[in-house]
């Protein structure tokens, strides 16, 4: 089966969050199923820069108004399609905000031209190849199935996966003309939401199938809580509804040979990550001693609950636990958690940055992870804790609740439990889970316990691509 998957992020080439992750490791596994997947996404300056020996494929004269290329090449087992549009993609800054942390003012165009292009290969415009089937990945790529709908051309069964319904891409109805699609699109069975035009909103009405990233997300989106406006929308598609959790790439993220890990262990060798623990205290300027170290990995936004991590700091210090943070975000709450590393010298330590590297190393070596998301999709750093034995301490919502089993008395006794969950989202919720980390902590033998438990859960892509595999063996045969 050949597959045309559309993204905006496809990791190792550029990366902001999860949708990276997913878009360039389930590719790979999927070939397992006997998927053969292409990969289309804008060719951003950092995609440009480490591209080699790439093939011209397909020209547009015009898409929506500029010139671009598709460029054919193989990159560390992934086969990408990169549209080369300079007058889109080659500019400062990140894939949607600019060099001062600002949208383009023109993303809804840049996104419906990949889209546009992704359209046009689904139709059979690269020569020698035409794909069985769409997948697309949030609204960046959700226009996908709007042009596969409203052109004339063959329609192929679509996949739209939501990880995260926050962004929706919506945008003012001026645009409309700019999309170039027919005058009736404009209307509430596709694009028309409220007056405006909404991208996620287009997919969701016209993908043959829905996917999120976690089971429980998928039941959570079709509340007003979660649903961001779209709760009527994916109600009413709700047996196109699939929630198929994430995995990770478990040879990228592997203890045992992670070339960033000062020492390598696995689950009879926990012993080993002490050297890589003192090597998290140095990097933060932590006190060298006992005393268990809780890490955050994290965007620094009020989504993840990063304002609550900064209003309980000085009491995880005073429970006798140190806090070391790796992240960025809004800058309120990075002078917040700035200003408790001031006032905690040895207890807490904070980095304002992205750091690939060091998120692996922290995972290696800090003691838990805490992840107070208000809400998350799936998350993937709690499935890296449990790979790397950074017992995770997580909100119960979304992927967290699928992913971490909570060490209550009959998941303890029966030697199951793989974390600690908590709710409410809140400051009194998160203090009472971090109580119980503390109290497990001094049991030595039941902290291995959960360590060990969690490094044996299943965190691969294998049973989710099987998964996505019989969904997409099930729309072809359909003849959808």
């Amino acid at each position: 089966m050949k597959v045309l998957s559309v993204s905006s992020e496809v990791f190792p080439l550029i990366k902001t969050g999860g949708l990276a992750d997913v878009s360039g490791a389930l590719p790979i596994t999927l070939k397992a199923f006997g998927v053969e997947t292409k990969t289309l996404l804008p060719g951003y300056p950092a995609v440009m820069k480490v591209i080699r020996d790439a093939v011209v494929r397909l020209e547009f004269p015009d898409l929506l108004g500029e010139r671009a290329t598709v460029l054919e090449v193989e990159h560390e087992g992934l086969d990408l399609l990169i549209l080369d549009a300079p007058a889109y993609y080659d500019r400062p800054g990140g894939p949607y905000l600019d060099p001062l942390g600002k949208d383009y003012p023109d993303n809804w165009r840049r996104f419906a031209a990949l889209s546009l292009a992704a359209s046009e290969i689904a139709a059979g415009l690269l020569p020698g190849w035409r794909p069985d089937l769409v997948h697309t990945h949030d609204w960046q790529a959700a226009l996908t199935s709007v042009y596969m709908r409203y052109y004339p051309t063959p329609e192929l069964p679509s996949v739209l996966t939501i990880h995260n319904m926050a962004f929706q891409g919506q945008f003012g109805s001026e645009i409309f003309p700019g999309l170039r699609l027919p005058a009736h699109a404009f209307a509430t069975e596709s694009i028309e939401y409220y007056g405006t035009v909404g991208f996620l909103k287009g997919g969701l009405k016209t993908a043959h199938a829905i996917t999120t990233v976690s089971p429980t997300y998928a039941d959570e989106i079709l509340t007003s809580e979660f649903g961001m406006g779209l709760e009527g929308v994916i109600a009413s598609r709700i047996d196109d509804l699939h929630g198929i959790v994430n995995g990770i790439d478990t040879d990228i993220w592997n203890p045992a040979t992670d070339p960033v890990v000062h020492t390598h262990y696995g689950p009879t060798t926990l012993k080993n990550r002490e050297e890589n623990r003192r090597s998290i205290a140095e990097f933060f300027g932590l006190d060298n001693d006992d005393a268990p170290i809780f890490c955050v990995i994290s965007r620094l936004t009020w989504q993840k609950g990063m304002d609550i991590v900064a209003n309980v700091a000085d009491e995880i210090v005073a429970m006798g636990g140190k806090l070391v943070v790796l992240g960025s975000g809004e800058a309120a709450l990075e002078g917040a958690l700035l200003a408790s590393a001031s006032r905690h010298p040895g207890r807490i330590g904070v980095s304002i940055g992205y750091n690939e590297p060091m998120s692996h190393l922290m995972q290696a070596g800090c003691d838990a992870i805490i992840i107070p998301s208000r809400f998350e999709p799936c998350g993937l750093t709690q499935l890296y804790g449990l790979r790397y034995g950074c017992v995770p301490i997580v909100a119960r919502t979304g992927g967290l609740n699928d992913t971490v089993i909570d060490a209550n008395h009959a998941a303890l006794a029966a030697k199951v439990a793989t974390g600690i969950q908590f709710a409410p989202v809140t400051e009194t919720g998160m203090l009472q889970a971090i109580r119980r980390a503390m109290h497990f902590y001094q049991d030595r033998k039941l902290w291995t316990q959960l360590q060990k438990q969690g490094m044996k859960s299943d965190v691969s892509w294998e049973k989710s691509a099987e998964r996505y595999a019989a969904l997409y063996s099930s729309l072809v045969s359909k003849g959808m």
